[in-house]
């Protein structure tokens, strides 16, 4: 742990000019430049919000049980507070496990402190989840309004940055060593996204079992997170249980980040 620190010292500043420059690198050549960090997860829920609440009538709305009472929200809105998250959190896990083998030639040509690789590349992706927050938040406000409880994005966004971090410590060296963990990650990734809240109600499941058991899925506390924050009007700890489990996993993907980190650290420019 304190060697991953060590190494980030001293670097603050060029991992905020390295993730400005990962944006500039993204989107170079293209016409409309950083436009396509909006415009492309807009046409992914446009797709998503055409086939469920139009192509499938009965799901054009979302029931939501808050305190007691029953609340109806516009699929549009319920899918656009869980897609945005989700566009982060997807784009941690993929890039953040290609950064390292994507910039080798900071780990095999100069002398870089290779942690400070996955947390450039993350901090470019926060950029871009900030910016379609604010959108996020715009429209809620022509739509619904909002309440004080947004502020909570505040603190989710720091937690969630730091949990990808932590996990891109693991599968990031992982994928340096082998493209089969990296084309086994991918092919998941399709199955993380059907398995957690993101387009549909997950406090909603057929039996309570089932319930608890999409507590375990930290990509569904976020989305739900997002949701109590921005629509339901709730603290995202009012649920002690779903809280605890969230807690124990960060801990244990901090821990396993540090310990694959450190054992596979000076072997990565060999392999590269």
């Amino acid at each position: 742990m304190f060697h991953i620190f060590k190494e980030h010292r001293g670097f603050w500043g060029q991992i905020a000019r390295l993730a400005k420059n990962e944006l500039i690198k993204t989107y170079k050549g293209a016409v409309i430049g950083p436009l396509w960090a909006v415009v492309k997860p807009s046409f992914t829920l446009f797709v998503y919000w055409f086939a469920f609440a139009l192509g499938f009538k009965e799901a054009g709305n979302v029931k939501v049980a808050i305190n007691g009472t029953t609340v109806v929200f516009d699929r549009f809105i319920f899918m656009l507070v869980g897609f945005v998250p989700w566009f982060f959190m997807q784009d941690s896990i993929i890039f953040g496990m290609k950064s390292i083998r994507a910039n080798r030639h900071f780990v095999t040509k100069i002398s870089f402190p290779v942690s400070t690789i996955m947390s450039y590349t993350l901090l470019s992706k926060l950029y871009v989840h900030m910016f379609l927050s604010v959108i996020m938040l715009v429209i809620v406000v022509f739509t619904l309004g909002l309440s004080w409880y947004a502020l909570q994005l505040l603190l989710l966004m720091p937690i969630m940055f730091f949990f990808f971090l932590f996990l891109s410590w693991t599968t990031a060296p992982m994928a340096a060593f082998s493209m089969d963990f990296e084309s086994m990650v991918m092919s998941v990734m399709a199955g993380i996204f059907w398995l957690s809240g993101i387009i549909y109600n997950s406090y909603d499941m057929p039996s309570k079992e089932l319930n608890k058991f999409m507590y375990l899925n930290p990509i569904n506390f976020f989305a739900n997170s997002y949701r109590k924050a921005v629509l339901y009007k709730q603290f995202f700890w009012n649920n002690p249980i779903e809280l605890l489990i969230f807690g124990i996993e960060f801990v244990l993907v901090f821990i396993l980040g540090v310990y694959n980190y450190n054992r596979l650290r000076k072997r990565i420019p060999d392999v590269l």
